[in-house]
This record gives C-alpha cells, sequence and structure tokens, in this order.
C-alpha cells in the first residue's frame, strides 16, 4: 500500500511517515496543497493523509479539485479543526474520514487500513484473473491451465497493476512510481527489465495473454477478454 501524506509541519509529516512505514506502508510527503494536488492525482496512491491547513493550496480545496477531476482516491483528513461545522465541510468535500489532531497513532493507522480496503485493488480477494492466467496473492504465483510460476516481489506488483487496469494503458512513469517510488533511483530500464521477464514467464506459461507495448506511451494487457 502507498500512502501521500500532505502536511506543512516538517516534523510531523517525517512523524506520519515512520508510522506508516512501520506499519508496512510505503509512503511519500508534500508540504504544501499544490504539490499534494499534482502527487493524488498521479493515480499511484492507495490513500491520501490531508492536512486542512497548508500554504498555496489549502486542503479544503485540494479536497475539491481532487473530486472534480474524478479521483476517487480515499483521503484521511488530518486537521487541527475540530468544529463540527469543520468536519461536516471535510466530509461534504469528498473527505472518506475526518480525526482531529492531536491524534491516536493506533486510530489512524486503522482509518488507513480500512480506507484502503475500499479500493478494488485492496479487497480480500485472494486472486485475480485475467483471460487464462490467475494471479495467487499470497502465494505470489501466477498460473495459467496446469502450469504456474512463481513471482518476484516486483514481478507480482506490475502483474497485479496490469491485470487491475486491463482496460488501460500504463505508462512507464506510473508502473515506476507506483513500484519503486518517488524517492527510489529507479530508472525507465527497470520497468522495461520486468516487463520482459513477465512476458518470458507468460511465453512459459503458454497463456493467450501477452504484454502490448503502446510505443511512446506504456504498456497494458491483451487477451484478457473484457
Amino acid at each position: 500500500m502507498r500512502v501521500l501524506v500532505v502536511e506543512d509541519e516538517v516534523r510531523l509529516a517525517d512523524t506520519l511517515r515512520d508510522l506508516l512505514e512501520m506499519d508496512g506502508c510505503a509512503a511519500d510527503v508534500c508540504h504544501d496543497g499544490e504539490a499534494g494536488l499534482d502527487n493524488a492525482l498521479s493515480g499511484i496512491y492507495d490513500v491520501v493523509v490531508l492536512d486542512g491547513m497548508l500554504p498555496r493550496m489549502d486542503g479544503l480545496t485540494v479536497l475539491r479539485r481532487l473530486r472534480e477531476s474524478n479521483c476517487a482516491v480515499p483521503v484521511l483528513m488530518l486537521t487541527a479543526r475540530s468544529e463540527l461545522s469543520d468536519r461536516v465541510a471535510g466530509l461534504d468535500g469528498g473527505a472518506d474520514y475526518y480525526l482531529t489532531k492531536p491524534f491516536e497513532p493506533k486510530e489512524l493507522l486503522a482509518c488507513v487500513r480500512a480506507l484502503a480496503r475500499r479500493q478494488p485493488e485492496l479487497r480480500g480477494e485472494d486472486a485475480l484473473s485475467c483471460g487464462d492466467l490467475r494471479l495467487e496473492k499470497s502465494s505470489f504465483t501466477l498460473t495459467c491451465g496446469e502450469r504456474s510460476v512463481r513471482l518476484s516481489r516486483k514481478e507480482f506488483d506490475m502483474m497485479e497493476l496490469l491485470m487491475l487496469n486491463r482496460r488501460q494503458i500504463l505508462t512507464k512513469e506510473s508502473l515506476l512510481l507506483k513500484i519503486w517510488g518517488y524517492e527510489s533511483e529507479a530508472e525507465d530500464n527497470n520497468v522495461e527489465v520486468y516487463i520482459s521477464f513477465l512476458r518470458k514467464k507468460l511465453t512459459h506459461l503458454h497463456s493467450q495473454v501477452k504484454i502490448k507495448t503502446i510505443r511512446m506511451v506504456g504498456y497494458c494487457l491483451e487477451g484478457g477478454g473484457g
């Protein structure tokens, strides 16, 4: 799970990132509303933790613009504003949960996990299917008929993204950010290497599903049906 923290207080932002990482999440931080909006719109995050009072663009404006852009990423508003009218404004503005500062770390982490479960890709299904392929989440196994192969963590993450977004073209940038993260030094060729690994495994499985390259754009699955 990847979480975006939008918080202008640097120490608090660092604390939130540490909490999330200790809970097994990957976390990125932005310190102003404009950067937060740009990053949230990238589509690589499973949950956004959003402060209300931010420089350059306040949290409610960030939230409104996210929803106006049809971005459905779950948003947890984390703010010092505790009045009923503030909570109502946040929830009516599109927040999925509203938590006030100071907060209990365990409650915040529980909220993040609960919001992440609302995402289709994080619901409690043990496997994904696409055409003649089945991807087992618990064992990182890709199966086609009687044949199966075990995937590495990054191969699994990439295949999962491709299967979940089978009707869309995924850019190299989106794959790079979603799998390696903003702070990684990985480059486009890392994506190409893992796409090559997956293609070899699909060939070994004799699958009808193929990874198609869309020149100058990215990748998508074909042969997986609707």
